[in-house]
């Protein structure tokens, strides 16, 4: 009998993981070039709570000196700082909607929201994980890109 109950929980607990599907937009190119102080501290984020969106198509931020080789992924990039201060950066395009112009926005509660359908992200935390809404019935994390430091200070922001 303690054998059935043993198997029974490792059945249920092996069925309460689910593995978050975080590949749902298609494939973009990311390289944002923060690589010096001065670039960094004017566009970079450093206390938690700091968010800044890129999106080269829309020009945001307005006065970011594109270049040709700086690509914002497929609905532009969404930079924070995480719990430990330590940049964070995903994809703007909500999981579930799939467009790159239904775009997520940072909301009070630190978290990634999509307007459209509802669904939150922790970004705060490294991971992209669906909090709450379609997102999470489903299982669809964000596009993580990552931030490398910068030999002259501030970082990079690649795919």
């Amino acid at each position: 009998m303690k054998r059935i109950a043993l198997i029974a929980l490792i059945a249920v607990a092996l069925a309460a993981c689910t593995e978050v599907e975080n590949h749902r937009i298609p494939y973009s190119s990311v390289n944002i070039a923060l690589d010096n102080t001065g670039l960094w501290d004017t566009y970079g984020v450093h206390a938690l709570g700091d968010c800044r969106i890129f999106n080269k198509s829309q020009k945001i931020p307005a006065n970011f000196a594109y270049t040709a080789m700086t690509f914002t992924g497929y609905g532009g990039v969404m930079l924070v700082a995480g719990v430990d201060n330590t940049p964070l950066a995903y994809d703007c395009c909500c999981p579930v909607e799939c467009a790159p112009g239904i775009t997520l926005f940072f909301n009070s509660e630190l978290e990634a929201e999509c307007p459209t359908c509802g669904s939150r992200f922790d970004v705060i935390n490294g991971t992209g994980s669906p909090l709450s809404g379609e997102a999470h019935e489903k299982a669809y994390g964000l596009t993580i890109y990552h931030a490398f430091p910068a030999s002259f200070g501030g970082y990079v922001i690649t795919r």
